[in-house]
């Protein structure tokens, strides 16, 4: 998509991108329908099996979202196409009213504003948790000239900022390698969020973590909820009941149910494919 040329946005108007988020190709996302992420009609073949099978999601601006179902949903598939690693065969992608996700590189739609965590941490172990801040903010992603530029104060600042958000600002000179699983997970995000994501996708962020470390990763989701909007994949419904406002169940690449945590657990479709009942 050029980033002047009009294009049709999800809702069918047409519209011109304007203003710079991160690169000199990528638009502002229009958010004025209060609709961040607009995934439309999608689907996804690999060798016969329909991963996606006509997937309609709607993400609201700043809004916690959870993400279950069974193995084989469509769950990984899903998030792969919103961040460029995978092309639909059917479907569109927008990001807010004016950002056509499916015109862009894996890189761009990083640089327009949506971040991705992986189930598992991959953090510079080396380098200590400052650093791996410091890195994470830096547009030039040269190691040698990040770490040894000077910061400025605000830079400073925002990482202290972060350390204090993700509870690590006592570990700040430790290295990133000698952090516990929870620690490192929490490293993870705090690097996405020194690159000021609007959209941050969460996949299975709880996995192997202790209960206190489990608590500790729901009351930061939480705190992210209204700054970020936040697209949380976990199999822990113990952990989904603790921070779900809206909860989304996928099964055999659709959107099964959709509603509040309560709604959802006493739908008669969800226990019988997810819940066994």
């Amino acid at each position: 998509m050029s980033a002047t040329a009009a294009t049709s946005g999800p809702i069918g108007l047409r519209i011109k991108p304007t203003g710079k988020r991160g690169s000199t190709n990528t638009p502002n996302p229009d958010l004025s329908h209060n609709i961040i992420l607009y995934v439309e009609g999608i689907t996804k073949s690999f060798d016969g099996f329909k991963a996606l099978n006509d997937l309609s999601l709607y993400i609201e601006t700043g809004e916690l979202r959870c993400i279950i179902g069974p193995n084989g949903a469509g769950k990984t598939t899903m998030m792969d196409v919103i961040t460029g690693k995978t092309r639909p065969d059917t479907g569109s992608v927008w990001f807010g009213q004016n950002i056509d996700l499916l015109g862009l590189t894996e890189p761009e739609i990083a640089q327009a504003g949506i971040g991705r965590k992986f189930q598992k941490p991959t953090v510079f172990g080396e380098h200590t948790v400052f650093e791996n801040l410091e890195l994470a903010m830096a547009s030039d992603k040269s190691v040698w000239k990040v770490l040894f530029a000077k910061l400025t104060a605000a830079q400073r600042d925002r990482i202290h900022e972060v350390l204090g958000i993700i509870g690590l600002s006592e570990h700040l000179n430790a290295a990133a390698g000698a952090l516990s699983h929870g620690q490192k997970q929490w490293l993870e995000i705090g690097m996405l969020m020194m690159q000021d994501p609007l959209v941050l996708l969460v996949d299975e962020p709880v996995a192997g973590m202790t209960p206190q470390e489990t608590e500790r990763t729901a009351e930061l989701l939480i705190s992210l909820e209204g700054k970020h909007s936040v697209v949380v994949v976990e199999h822990d419904m113990n952990f989904v009941r603790s921070i779900a406002r809206k909860v989304t169940v996928l099964h055999e690449g659709h959107v099964l149910a959709e509603g509040s945590m309560d709604e959802v657990q006493n739908n008669p479709q969800v226990k019988t494919v997810y819940l066994g009942e």
